[in-house]
């Protein structure tokens, strides 16, 4: 028996359920690859974004029947499937995978790496937007202008197929509203203070 794994986690706040896709192949795009099944992970308890942990775990027995098991750490919330051999590759088409795969490993990686980019930005526009809403009351208006034209910049750069842009303009992102949040994480400190004694 044959055993990989992968740990994952939700990307929106109150998400309870997680499609899990099961895809054999070599290539780094989930779309070059045969789809063998899916099944949904239900349950999941509702964490903001990004909390829970989801190990999902790969076991391939000698029968050739591929066992896919999702497992959310927190609450041990589990679901599974068995994926039976319905009809198995030759070698020239494990072949042909491979060659495919090495034949287009740069295009892939690039395709790849924009996608995370895209992700990481998609995110990180969501945790600032939630930041504004919730926190406001603590920035000046011209701190609020300013943020909010950076998110207009890189929603601008999620348009195109620029990864290099996207990443800068996460990174200027991230350095205006760093202040921003040390700023709340110390009023916030200061309030639960209040009336304290240490020592």
């Amino acid at each position: 028996p044959t055993k990989a794994g992968r740990q994952y986690t939700t990307s929106v706040d109150g998400q309870v359920n997680l499609k899990i896709g099961v895809y054999q192949g070599e290539r780094d795009l989930v779309q070059e690859n045969r789809k063998l099944g899916e099944f949904v992970l239900s349950g999941i308890p509702a964490m903001p974004a990004g909390l829970p942990k989801i190990d999902v775990n790969f076991f391939l027995n000698a029968d050739g029947i591929l066992r896919v098991e999702a497992v959310e750490l927190r609450s041990n919330t589990r679901q599974q499937v068995d994926i039976k051999p319905q009809y198995g590759l030759t070698d020239d088409q494990v072949e042909q995978m491979l060659m495919d795969s090495l034949l287009n490993a740069k295009q892939d990686v690039a395709a790849r790496l924009l996608i995370e980019a895209r992700t990481a930005a998609e995110q990180l526009l969501y945790q600032v937007e939630r930041f504004l809403k919730k926190n406001a009351e603590h920035l000046e208006e011209s701190e609020v202008l300013t943020t909010t034209a950076k998110t207009d910049e890189l929603r601008q750069a999620l348009t195109g197929n620029d990864r290099d842009l996207v990443l800068k303009r996460m990174d200027e992102l991230d350095e205006l509203t760093r202040p921003f949040a040390e700023r709340v994480m110390d009023i916030s400190i200061k309030q639960a203070m209040t009336g304290k004694q240490i020592g």
